[in-house]
């Protein structure tokens, strides 16, 4: 199976290395010519749990050429468009495309590019980090759950869900998946968003009770908007994983810290917090705790000139 993995950032250096242990092939896309170099000049560094050096073919999407079997994307959410146009000339009749974009409302987006029957959604909990160009930092233990848009292919997927566990990346296929993809939305939209305006560790946040009110707050207007729309979500159950999750990750800056506040990068607020604003204003339903934090993200990211 020859996979792509679309956005080579931290989470697309660790499935990318996990996969290529197993026996298919591999290669990286990215935009950043840093971390294209040093990963052609010196293989791919990996720390943490493991200690190795990998050599994985890496380029930019616009020079993909093969026929993917597989791409799994991994690009921030405000790149996809671009990165599936980019990518279009290696997408044949039956190449599978795997989302584990953080965020809400990406297959919308996708289905633009794709046949619905060749899209699978799907949501992780692993972690990584970037040390810097050609370095990332594995620790810990996580999964991914996935489903197919289309339930007539299940026998392809099965495949792929096979190979993922050979990676030893814990997949599961998942009859219903959109909830946990909600869910993932609704720990980012507590902690990601907080976390970058208030410059603290996600145990700080949940330190106060100040907080931990915003936070259950929150979490009300992602189940309220999420329901309307048909989702199952159980509020009580996605307080209890919050929290448990803010114990486990408590000495932890979330990712949009590390882009608005440590890297003065673009976020990806419009995609969890502000997309439930979005969601919430179709529905008639107000959101202002998310609309407030989306206002806060947006006005940092101009105080810092970040475009």
């Amino acid at each position: 199976m020859l996979v792509y993995i679309a956005g080579a950032g931290a989470m697309g250096c660790r499935f990318g290395y996990q996969i290529s242990k197993t026996n298919n092939d591999v290669i990286l896309l990215d935009g950043w010519e840093d971390h294209i170099n040093t990963i052609k000049e010196n293989g791919l560094k990996i720390t943490g749990d493991i200690e190795d050096n990998v050599k994985l073919p890496i380029m930019k999407p616009t020079e993909a050429k093969d026929e993917a079997d597989l791409i799994i994307l991994f690009t921030k959410a405000m790149q996809l468009p671009q990165m599936l146009n980019d990518i279009k000339g290696i997408i044949g009749e039956n190449t599978k495309v795997l989302c584990l974009l953080n965020g809400l409302g990406h297959e919308d987006v996708i289905k633009q590019y794709i046949s619905e029957k060749n899209l699978l959604m799907g949501v992780t909990v692993w972690t990584a980090g970037l040390k810097g160009p050609g370095h990332a930092h594995l620790q810990g233990v996580g999964s991914l759950n996935l489903q197919s848009l289309d339930p007539s292919n299940l026998d392809e997927v099965h495949q792929i869900v096979d190979m993922l566990n050979a990676a030893d990346l814990n997949a599961i296929y998942d009859e219903d998946v959109i909830p946990n993809i909600w869910r993932k939305a609704c720990v980012n939209g507590t902690m990601n968003s907080t976390c970058a305006l208030l410059d603290c560790t996600i145990g700080e946040l949940f330190a106060s009770q100040d907080g931990v009110d915003m936070v259950h707050e929150i979490i009300h207007e992602f189940v309220t908007v999420g329901s309307a729309e048909g989702v199952t979500l159980n509020e009580e159950e996605i307080t209890k994983y919050v929290m448990d999750t803010s114990v486990k990750a408590a000495h932890h800056y979330p990712s949009m810290h590390q882009d608005l506040v440590q890297n003065h990068r673009p976020t990806e607020i419009d995609f969890i917090n502000g997309a439930v604003v979005k969601k919430g204003k179709k529905l008639g339903i107000d959101t202002p705790y998310c609309q407030l934090i989306t206002q806060m993200i947006h006005a940092k990211e101009s105080v810092l000139k970040i475009k």
